[in-house]
């Protein structure tokens, strides 16, 4: 049983919105899937919105020999450019959020006195 991690389209005309599944080489397009992995939705009104993975089932699938199309595999880099890019910002606005703490101290015993 060859495996690809491949999209199925839904949605109405002119409004795409597709799933990425997992699913057997020959079965149809829109047909049986073994499972949902994320969705991607080219319309959406905010970026956050346009695409949802989850990674770390798309990594199961791959390690047990599940094939991704080319615009699966570049919608999955896609993925993990963005997370990476979160998780790179995420310590900044920590750094950021630790440094803006004891002014804010600073100013509230300055309003007690």
């Amino acid at each position: 049983m060859a495996l690809k991690i491949r999209l199925q389209r839904h949605g109405a005309s002119h409004r795409p919105f597709y799933r990425l599944v997992v699913t057997e080489a020959t079965a149809r397009r829109d047909g049986r899937f073994v499972e949902v992995l994320g969705t991607y939705e080219p319309q959406a009104k905010r970026a956050t919105d346009e695409l949802n993975l989850k990674v770390d089932r798309i990594d199961y699938w791959k390690s047990v020999g599940a094939k991704p199309t080319d615009t699966a595999a570049s919608l999955i880099r896609k993925a993990r450019r963005d997370a990476s890019a979160t998780e790179a910002a995420a310590p900044a606005a920590e750094v950021k959020a630790e440094a803006e703490a004891p002014a804010a101290a600073a100013e509230e015993t300055k309003t007690e006195a």
